[in-house]
């Protein structure tokens, strides 16, 4: 049994040692513990990352693109015919009405009835079906009235 003399200072204790836990790799990505350990002159990683920003798979250099491109051909939209576009100008003129007239009275933009008279436009059965109730003539189908 040991004394329990002060004087005798024979101590039967080991030492303990304290691990901190080690930081979990989404805490060491936080942008505030990241600017702790600059503050404090801790250790930081820094990562390359290559071709970061591009939105480029190393390599790849568009390939799939260039594939689509060469398979498929550029499909060409259909635009008004040339004897709907002559119809529809003469209709107007006939009734004495500007395209922002006939624009206004199809509840369309000015820009449209101007698109649908230079061929510009795609054509559009509502829009058509509106001309058509308010210049009084068909414009649809294979027999165009003029």
């Amino acid at each position: 049994m040991p004394s329990r003399n002060p004087g005798a200072m024979a101590q039967d204790w080991e030492p303990v040692v304290l691990h901190k836990a080690r930081a979990k790799a989404h805490d060491l990505r936080d942008p505030k513990a990241v600017n702790q350990a600059l503050r404090t002159g801790g250790q930081v990683q820094t990562i390359k990352k290559f071709d970061a920003g591009l939105n480029k798979k190393p390599g790849a250099t568009d390939l799939n693109a260039k594939k689509l491109d060469e398979a498929a051909e550029p499909a060409a939209l259909e635009r008004v015919p040339i004897e709907v576009r002559q119809a529809i100008q003469k209709a107007r003129i006939s009734k004495k009405m500007s395209q922002a007239e006939l624009a206004k009275l199809i509840n369309e933009r000015p820009q449209l009835v101007q698109e649908y008279e230079n061929g510009k436009a795609v054509p559009s059965q509502a829009v058509l079906a509106k001309m058509e109730r308010v210049l009084g003539m068909k414009l649809r189908g294979k027999i165009v009235q003029k």
